[in-house]
């Protein structure tokens, strides 16, 4: 019986990650297999976010966020599109009170409330929704062709999943302001230069080299880095006095864990640390 079992958990691992979904593809990376893997799978459509696929997205996600071996997630496309937008066949006739009345959108911000890091590798097109989904993760690394842009307004609406405001503070207003008024786009070395992304990469090297930065962070606490997220997050939502107070608070918690106890006694006795997320 026991041995019977054991080879249904072998069986069923790998569908309990990918195979009960129709947009995504779904896997854990890393030497460790602690970097949770999101790849948008809808090709002939540039992977465009329809409602289904984003839903999906936030499956993957609440399956992340319980799963104590990740650490980090990283979410991409393809290489000629990361997202090309939202899925505009699937807006064309909605009405205002569908829109209002059903929160249209609402569930997409799931990528920004998750606790653990995300990454995004962004390669090709990231436009409208695309560039949003970016935006809502914690990082963002791009492949030397990426294109960023909210052209909303080119289809007489404006963005509606937090392109207004996470582009301004990513990027100042006056930048934001041009890309939003005009539809126009930003290439990856604009995006860097502006502070939208944190890395520019190879086209061939992007993914591997989120799911590298994925492994770094995965390899820290779990609990102090959802500690440090939180905290840095907190610098849009506070006053800097504000802020200060969150950060010392978090900065004070961190020494009711084990981990804060074990980072600092590695480092006295000059030895890896060996962190259990408690």
């Amino acid at each position: 019986f026991f041995v019977t079992l054991r080879m249904w958990r072998v069986v069923l691992k790998p569908l309990v990650l990918g195979g009960q979904y129709e947009y995504i593809l779904v896997e854990k990376r890393g030497e460790n297999k602690n970097v949770g893997f999101i790849q948008l799978n809808r090709p002939k459509a540039l992977n465009a976010l329809c409602d289904g696929l984003m839903k999906e997205v936030g499956q993957a996600l609440d399956a992340f966020e319980v799963d104590k071996e990740v650490g980090a997630i990283v979410i991409t496309g393809s290489d000629r599109a990361f997202a090309a937008g939202a899925d505009i066949k699937e807006m064309q006739n909605r009405t205002f009170q569908e829109c209002y009345g059903g929160n249209f959108l609402a569930h997409w911000n799931r990528v920004s409330t998750v606790r653990k890091p995300v990454i995004a590798a962004v390669n090709g097109f990231a436009l409208g929704g695309g560039c949003e989904l970016a935006m809502m993760c914690d990082i963002i690394y791009a492949g030397e062709k990426a294109q960023f842009g909210q052209p909303e307004i080119l289809l007489g609406t404006i963005p509606g999943a937090g392109g207004t405001q996470r582009l301004t503070r990513a990027v100042g207003k006056s930048l934001a302001m041009e890309m939003v008024l005009t539809g126009d786009r930003i290439s990856a070395q604009e995006a860097k230069q502006s502070g939208l992304v944190s890395k520019i990469c190879p086209v061939d090297q992007l993914v591997s080299e989120a799911v590298k930065c994925g492994e770094k962070i995965a390899s820290n606490s779990k609990l102090v880095s959802a500690m440090a997220k939180e905290a840095v997050n907190a610098a849009f939502e506070l006053t800097l006095a504000e802020g200060n107070h969150l950060e010392k608070r978090l900065f004070h918690a961190t020494f009711a864990t084990n981990d804060r106890k074990e980072g600092m006694t590695a480092f006295v006795e000059k030895r890896k640390a060996s962190f259990q997320d408690d």
